[in-house]
């Protein structure tokens, strides 16, 4: 089993469609989605985010991060929400976002997420990290 991203992106039309969207609707639709996910016991976290309008910009680009209101850039690159699924393969991955309900003009990026197990075992961080996600359950 891997664990893998699948982030939301939309456009500005699939952006608009969804805000006329009922947000009842909208909740059952996902939610719908979201069981069967917590059915085939895949799913390990799911997030949607608020208007980008509401978040801040940190830019690293000068030796000074400089920070700015929300949203940056255009809408094709911010994401709307995330689903973190623990699945056998990338295939699989693939076809649960495949079933995912968005709107039309919308993509969803497919990222896997590496294990803890996958960086050196001897470096110091790893092992502070690998301590910290055992008493918090997390290994």
């Amino acid at each position: 089993m891997a664990k893998y991203m699948l982030i939301m992106r939309g456009t500005d039309e699939s952006m608009a469609k969804m805000m006329d969207t009922p947000f009842e609707q909208m909740l059952e639709t996902m939610g719908r989605f979201n069981e069967e996910l917590i059915r085939a016991g895949v799913l390990v976290a799911a997030e949607g985010l608020d208007d980008p309008n509401q978040g801040v910009v940190v830019d690293f680009s000068a030796e000074t991060p400089v920070v700015t209101d929300g949203p940056y850039g255009e809408t094709k690159e911010l994401f709307g929400g995330f689903y973190i699924l623990d699945v056998a393969s990338k295939e699989e991955a693939v076809e649960w976002a495949k079933r995912m309900p968005a709107m039309t003009g919308s993509k969803c990026e497919i990222r896997r997420v590496p294990g803890i197990d996958e960086f050196p075992q001897d470096n110091e961080w790893v092992v502070m990290e690998r301590a910290w996600r055992e008493r918090t359950g997390q290994l």
